[in-house]
């Protein structure tokens, strides 16, 4: 784990701008470790990973679901997430509120929105999100709560195209707050940029970066 690295990004931070650590595949005393040191939000994108981890660390930590949420995985993180970003289909967010419903919560929410070149990369298009938000049906979830927009940009080097990308999510953002939003205090979210990128989205509007590499070290996906 790098401290200083954590150390001098938190420090690199805008007012308004918060780190979401991303811990997946690693240890929770990696996590322990962050949380002495001051980090409250993390992430995973494994929701029996996460259930394990909340089981056993403090309490207080806020837990950000960011990875692709199969519907038959909701029930392990419905009674304590603080937030999913990954919402990316209306079938989905219906069934989190059912699991809501059952845990007597409201989860906050993020509608992730397909922005880069690479197919492999869920979301909504635009015109997908806004026909959901449309049907009279999406008004009767009441134990979600849509804090804003979540995306990933292209796996290139080409910075250009990944500023492209991030802005155009600022303009979902703005077109969803102005004719959906307007009276909605907590649709305030851009989730966007990770360790290759973050600047870039910190520049294009991000209010959530998600780091998890150059604070955790490499990953080893075999475990």
């Amino acid at each position: 784990m790098n401290i200083e690295k954590y150390d001098e990004i938190r420090a690199s931070l805008p007012a308004g701008v918060r780190l979401v650590a991303v811990s997946k595949f690693k240890p929770a005393e990696d996590i322990a470790t962050l949380y002495q040191h001051g980090q409250r939000v993390f992430g995973e994108n494994h929701a029996q990973e996460m259930k394990a981890k909340h089981e056993i660390l403090p309490q207080d930590i806020e837990w950000h679901f960011i990875g692709h949420l199969q519907t038959n995985k909701i029930k392990y993180i419905a009674p304590y997430v603080s937030l999913i970003h990954s919402i990316d289909s209306f079938d989905l967010l219906k069934e989190v509120n059912k699991h809501a419903v059952k845990n007597n919560r409201v989860i906050p929410c993020l509608l992730q929105f397909h922005i880069a070149d690479e197919e492999t990369k869920f979301g909504f298009t635009q015109e997908e999100c806004m026909a959901m938000l449309d049907n009279p049906s999406f008004g009767e979830l009441q134990n979600i709560k849509i804090h804003g927009v979540m995306g990933m940009a292209t796996f290139t080097d080409d910075k250009v195209q990944v500023r492209r990308e991030f802005h155009h999510l600022h303009q979902i953002f703005e077109d969803l707050k102005t004719h959906y939003f307007p009276q909605n205090p907590d649709f305030k979210e851009i989730s966007m940029g990770m360790t290759e990128d973050y600047p870039i989205a910190i520049e294009e509007g991000s209010t959530l970066i998600r780091i998890g590499s150059a604070i955790f070290g490499p990953r080893d996906y075999t475990i």
